[in-house]
């Protein structure tokens, strides 16, 4: 097996799904993962835990849970905005807890109703809750940096306050910074700008990207995260997605397409593309009325495509 040089973690049943008004059947939701896992993702954020009175699109989250955890080699991630989340992730089981905190004040405010400095004291708690826990049940913690990149209320967000709140999580147990553009805002030259800030300050700790497409930006961010060694992804299959407190937000970047920008550019992802992109038929069917994206769903792969893997194993023989 070759290795793979991007990993890509889809985050499109909790990310994609949280601002649709139909409920995805848990069933279309346990099928999606599955069939995704055949296609070779191997990180899928499944869910949220969050009351189902302000998120009804969640009130299965441990049915979701229990169900992902039974796939063979797959790496379950949720996300979490406080200590009660990361309880019940625990509790179920889950491998990964994504906890969010806003950069922007007002986003944090309206997103998760507190200030920023409760979500770091917060953070806090929650690392304290998993090195309580015995080695070998102890989920990964990741901190999360929302509105990094640019905030719907208060505009660009300074570069010294991403650093600052990545620092504080990172100082504080995090396994694993974050940074997401939320609301689409970012540019290349700020992506370069901002991870390479972060990731000066903050060492050798693996720093991901969530970028969303709101601007038609995404995957051009993509490429300049790229050249700062970001080797992390998060996207959302058809570019499902957006924040329900950031006036304007719209999906994530599509997975299928960022997978194959990535393979096409000779960095193998483990994904097979054309799996990837049967898994649609799936959110189609139990969702008929949701709005779905896709430059390689439309266009088909290149005619005699292959795949970065077989050149790469090509070139070694």
């Amino acid at each position: 097996m070759l290795p793979v040089d991007v990993i890509v973690r889809e985050t499109g049943l909790r990310d994609g799904l949280q601002i649709h008004p139909t409920f995805m059947p848990t069933a279309g939701k346990l099928a999606w993962i599955a069939a995704e896992v055949a296609a070779g993702v191997s990180e899928i954020e499944v869910t949220s835990y969050v009351p189902p009175k302000l998120i009804p699109q969640f009130a299965d989250a441990e049915a979701v849970t229990r169900g992902a955890l039974a796939v063979p080699g797959l790496t379950v991630a949720a996300l979490i905005p406080n200590s009660r989340g990361a309880e019940r992730g625990i509790a179920l089981g889950v491998h990964k807890l994504n906890f969010v905190m806003s950069v922007s004040r007002t986003h944090n405010l309206k997103n998760v109703r507190r200030e920023r400095e409760e979500s770091v004291a917060d953070f806090k708690t929650m690392v304290a809750m998993v090195r309580a826990l015995p080695e070998n049940k102890r989920p990964i913690l990741v901190g999360g940096l929302s509105t990094a990149l640019g905030c719907s209320y208060e505009g660009r967000v300074a570069v010294d306050d991403v650093v600052n709140y990545a620092v504080q999580l990172a100082e504080a147990g995090a396994a694993e910074i974050v940074v997401a553009d939320t609301v689409g805002y970012a540019d290349p030259v700020q992506v370069r700008a901002v991870f390479k800030a972060v990731m000066s300050a903050i060492g050798t700790l693996p720093v991901a990207a969530h970028f969303h497409d709101t601007r038609g930006t995404g995957l051009a961010n993509v490429s300049a995260a790229l050249d700062c060694g970001v080797r992390r992804f998060d996207a959302s299959l058809a570019g499902l997605g957006g924040c329900p407190f950031a006036p304007g937000a719209s999906g994530n970047i599509v997975m299928d397409d960022l997978c194959f920008m990535l393979d096409s550019m000779g960095l193998s992802t483990g994904v097979d593309l054309e799996k990837l992109l049967q898994v649609r038929q799936i959110v189609r069917a139990a969702l008929p009325d949701i709005e779905m994206h896709g430059a390689l769903a439309r266009a088909g792969l290149p005619r005699n495509y292959e795949y970065a893997r077989a050149r790469r194993a090509a070139e070694q023989h």
